[in-house]
């Protein structure tokens, strides 16, 4: 018997349609349920269910990382098999990167589920993805946080925590960074198998094991103030206010750089920025971008006026690594080590 941990939080899974509006409904735990029993006769299978939040994910803001920690955290994980949180799509990725972060240690797998649609809508993947976590817990495939996840017309994934990326524009495709997720599972025959990708036409993939990383004493506490400023033609530095940031996380363009150059005015310089945060003691942290021995002109300029990169980190954990490490100590020193340490898979070799 495989007893689990089920917490609902809303989101699209937990959402039906009425008078042309989506919304939230504290039915939709049963409805999964139900679904989840007419696919799989599970008498191996105890859920153990909790609703701590009944929101919409746009409307998430850090604190409730909190809530749920101390809502899994009262459950105690360690008398459970496995964790399954619903959760909604529009910040699927920064909540991963959270849980990823706090839970390095767990012990057990903990998954998170969403739904591209209401589970009345015959397009949506909610009930294929919670199957999936079922069966991940079920073959006691890894401990850590995890995301499966299929895009329409596809197989599929099961991403890492800390390197699932926000999902594609104009669209409800969810992608690991660099495209390479963790593995497959694979249904042909009813196999339900897990597999890495270059293993899958071979064999099934054997449990991971999960690398040697050193754990890292954390506080539920993402209260630190992380100006978040995304790169774009023309940007005005001088439309930023920086009364309420502890510290700004600049995104950067696909190749690592962003405007360093004054050539069109002084406001649209990155360069410049930072010289302004740095009078305001606010240090100017650039993410994301791949550790070369070659870089352009202009990221060698923006490291030289005083900018940390945050090497091979996805622009989501930066900013949830960031809103942790601020939150959690108050040495200069302290923080940069730990945005440094790989915790929970986050950096890319």
């Amino acid at each position: 018997m495989k007893n689990i941990l089920l917490l609902s939080t809303g989101g699209t899974i937990g959402s039906s349609v009425h008078a042309g509006s989506i919304n939230t409904t504290s039915t939709a735990q049963l409805k999964l349920l139900q679904l989840f029993e007419q696919q799989d006769k599970h008498t191996d299978i105890h859920f153990h269910c909790v609703q701590p939040l009944q929101i919409l994910s746009e409307n998430l803001a850090p604190c409730v990382w909190q809530t749920l920690i101390t809502a899994i955290e009262a459950e105690q994980p360690e008398n459970y098999d496995g964790i399954i949180i619903t959760h909604g799509t529009d910040t699927l990725a920064y909540t991963a990167c959270a849980l990823s972060f706090y839970f390095h240690a767990l012990k057990i797998p903990l998954l998170l589920v969403s739904s591209n649609y209401p589970l009345d809508d015959d397009r949506a993947n909610g009930l294929s993805n919670f199957c999936c976590a079922v069966e991940f817990i079920r073959q006691n495939q890894a401990a850590g946080v995890f995301v499966p996840y299929r895009n329409p017309q596809h197989i599929m994934l099961v991403h890492q925590g800390a390197r699932l990326t926000c999902s594609l524009q104009l669209s409800s495709d969810f992608f690991s960074v660099q495209n390479n997720p963790l593995m497959v599972f694979d249904t042909v025959l009813d196999n339900k198998r897990f597999q890495t990708l270059e293993n899958r036409r071979f064999a099934v993939h054997p449990p991971i094991t999960k690398p040697q990383q050193p754990v890292v004493a954390l506080q539920a506490k993402f209260d630190a103030r992380i100006t978040m400023i995304k790169p774009y033609p023309s940007l005005d530095y001088r439309t930023i206010n920086l009364q309420q940031t502890d510290a700004v996380l600049h995104d950067l363009y696909h190749s690592g750089t962003a405007c360093a150059t004054t050539q069109w005015g002084e406001q649209y310089s990155l360069v410049e920025f930072i010289q302004r945060c740095k009078a305001e003691n606010i240090t100017v942290y650039l993410a994301p971008a791949i550790y070369s021995e070659d870089a352009y002109q202009s990221t060698r300029l923006l490291i030289e006026h005083g900018a940390i990169v945050l090497w091979n980190l996805s622009i989501e954990a930066a900013f949830v690594k960031l809103l942790l490490a601020y939150s959690n100590f108050n040495d200069s020193q302290q923080i940069i080590d730990f945005m440094n340490t790989t915790i929970a898979n986050e950096h890319l070799c």
